[in-house]
């Protein structure tokens, strides 16, 4: 059995249609499942159970024998929050159990962590190990993220083979849930069939023109395929970035949403949140070299590529993957 927590989520949901069309519906879904709009993305899945995320432990202890694998993919993920406590409950003390629960049963342990771990980009974008505890996040999430990492890398029990992946801005199907914290294509695409036009955060910083600021995209289907590539080819544990290693502007990514939907780009800006302002990232680009030198070799979509699949088979009629 493989074990895929925030199943109903954006990248845990994808990740069950991936398993799905390679044959295994022997799948075991962890998430809270209280919401109706996320449980959305669980239709036209197969699997053999769902468990509440607060009843999963006890139920690993007790079936550990089954299970290939783990894929912890669930977390709170809101950059805005700010209550500590919750994010000490979900995404370290949560995470932390289960960890030791995979080390002292023998089952990997795929976990996901976050490029919010690298704050401005100050000590670079490197997924080296020696540089986690420099690192300094700009909201409580990224330091949860961080203090998960810091505390992996220091433990002598570890599941015998682990990957925490440092996510960079992934998009694609199935986030129709997250609100605020969707992509920002998602956004676009609604914008623009609502209005025809979109509105960018503008620059508060004189060293980016609006629209300029830049971000590593990833489209979700890369993503599922190295998590996969990492459970089948288990290469030396450890932390890894997950992007493409090429930043983009978001005018780029605007653009060819509009292109995507056969509509003239028609775009305009208005000030970031204040409530952001001050921890927005204006540049990530992921150091893919350990990925490749571990012997991934696929390559990854183009912006165009992904925002053309994304837009034109899913946000057009906002169908699931």
């Amino acid at each position: 059995m493989i074990v895929i927590t925030g199943a109903a989520g954006f990248i845990g949901s994808c990740l069950i249609r991936y398993f799905n069309d390679l044959g295994n519906q022997d799948l075991i879904l962890v998430d809270d499942f209280s919401r109706a709009d996320k449980n959305r993305n669980l239709e036209s899945k197969a699997f053999a159970q769902q468990i509440h995320r607060n009843d999963f432990p006890g139920w690993l202890w007790e079936k550990h024998y089954f299970v290939e694998a783990v894929f912890h993919i669930g977390a709170r993920t809101d950059t805005t929050e700010q209550d500590w406590e919750i994010f000490q409950e979900l995404n370290l003390d949560y995470t932390k159990t289960l960890w030791q629960l995979c080390a002292e049963h023998g089952i990997p342990f795929i976990y996901a962590s976050s490029a919010a771990t690298y704050g401005l980009g100050e000590k670079g974008y490197d997924d080296r190990h020696d540089v986690v505890e420099s690192l300094r996040p700009l909201n409580p999430y990224g330091d949860s993220k961080n203090e998960f990492d810091k505390w992996a890398l220091q433990q002598n029990e570890q599941p015998p083979h682990w990957y925490g992946l440092k996510f960079f801005n992934v998009y694609g199907p199935n986030e129709y849930h997250k609100g605020r914290m969707a992509s920002v294509i998602f956004h676009t695409s609604r914008q623009i069939k609502a209005t025809g036009k979109m509105k960018l955060f503008r620059s508060h910083r004189e060293d980016y023109k609006d629209g300029q600021q830049q971000r590593d995209f990833i489209y979700v289907k890369d993503v599922l395929k190295v998590m996969y590539w990492l459970y089948q080819s288990k290469p030396e544990s450890g932390l890894y970035n997950l992007g493409t290693g090429h930043a983009r502007s978001f005018w780029d990514l605007a653009t060819n949403t509009f292109n995507a939907l056969g509509k003239t780009p028609d775009i305009s800006f208005i000030d970031t949140p204040e409530d952001i302002r001050d921890t927005y990232q204006y540049f990530t680009e992921a150091n893919m070299n350990k990925l490749r030198e571990a012997g991934y070799r696929e390559d990854f979509y183009s912006l165009e590529e992904g925002i053309a699949d994304y837009v034109k088979n899913y946000l057009a009629e906002e169908t699931i993957y």
